[in-house]
């Protein structure tokens, strides 16, 4: 059979749960029956079962495949697009999170989509990468690359500390409270959302800036433009601990007063792979249960 693929990563969540890793086994032997070569990351436990595959470590995955299944939650989606991102490696999202806005395939519909994907039948969405470096200290860190949020937070829970932010030079303020998020349009559904951001369509060339419990109410999430270069100087009060930096969740570094964390748009960027007939407002109404209500509408709505 000749597919748009011939060599597929499958990648599933650090716990090994038993509900990913049979989803994963019935994808491998669907693969496998059509004479394609799948690989697996190398410390995840696998049943007898399981079907031919090849063993990676999971941080070289991407680099020995053409495609990436990710079965999970976003979580799972975000640990697999970092390397899919570096090699230019398209992703698509099986979900079993609770959520899953970046994973596209239910359980229910897995072998028909995957096999539809095999003949090239889908939609491929590029998604903008943010990078974080952290200098001015002792020592630089980073870049790290991140699909969703740069986030910095006080270390020390109960204590707020002073963020100066600019954004390409100009100064823009200087945020007292728990922390701050930089959010891609991606992002924009996750944390920040969480906080009281905007959520803003995928296709738009923005980024949003949230704080995190701000201790002035006035002080609100702002949309900047996707170019931007946004510098956050930490201004930390007396007997701080710091504060925490991480990109999509992992751990970049802790800045202490002086140092500054560089958020821009990488070079990379990560192609998530859709089934036809993907809506981004369906899923919002999905996702969110809007318009979910015990009150009967006064009209009916048809939806296309």
């Amino acid at each position: 059979m000749t597919t748009a693929f011939n060599k597929v990563g499958l990648f599933w969540g650090r716990k090994n749960k038993q509900g990913s890793v049979s989803l994963a086994q019935e994808i491998a032997v669907l693969l496998g029956s059509r004479g394609l070569d799948v690989f697996v990351p190398g410390h995840r436990k696998l049943p007898e079962t399981f079907g031919t595959c090849q063993r990676v470590p999971a941080r070289k995955l991407a680099a020995h495949v053409d495609l990436i299944i990710a079965i999970g939650g976003d979580g799972t989606m975000l640990d697999a697009s970092r390397g899919a991102a570096l090699h230019g490696v398209p992703l698509l999202g099986v979900n079993r999170g609770r959520l899953g806005f970046l994973n596209d395939i239910s359980p229910e519909n897995l072998s028909t989509a995957i096999e539809t994907l095999l003949q090239g039948d889908y939609v491929a969405e590029s998604r903008q990468m943010l990078e974080a470096r952290i200098f001015g200290g002792s020592t630089d860190r980073g870049p790290l690359l991140a699909l969703n949020d740069v986030v910095l937070k006080t270390v020390d829970t109960g204590h707020m500390e002073d963020f100066i932010t600019t954004v390409d030079g100009d100064y823009v303020n200087t945020h007292g409270g728990d922390g701050l998020i930089v959010a891609t349009a991606t992002g924009s559904t996750a944390y920040a959302l969480s906080c009281g951001g905007p959520i803003i369509q995928p296709d738009v060339d923005a980024l949003v800036i949230v704080p995190i419990a701000p201790h002035t109410l006035s002080d609100r999430p702002l949309v900047v433009k996707s170019s931007s270069t946004i510098r956050v100087t930490a201004d930390l009060r007396p007997g701080s601990g710091g504060a925490q930096v991480t990109c999509d969740g992992d751990t970049l570094g802790t800045v202490g007063t002086d140092e500054v964390v560089e958020i821009r748009a990488a070079t990379e960027t990560v192609q998530l792979l859709h089934p036809r007939g993907q809506n981004f407002y369906q899923q919002l109404r999905s996702k969110l249960y809007w318009g979910h209500t015990n009150r009967p509408p006064r009209r009916k709505i048809d939806i296309d």
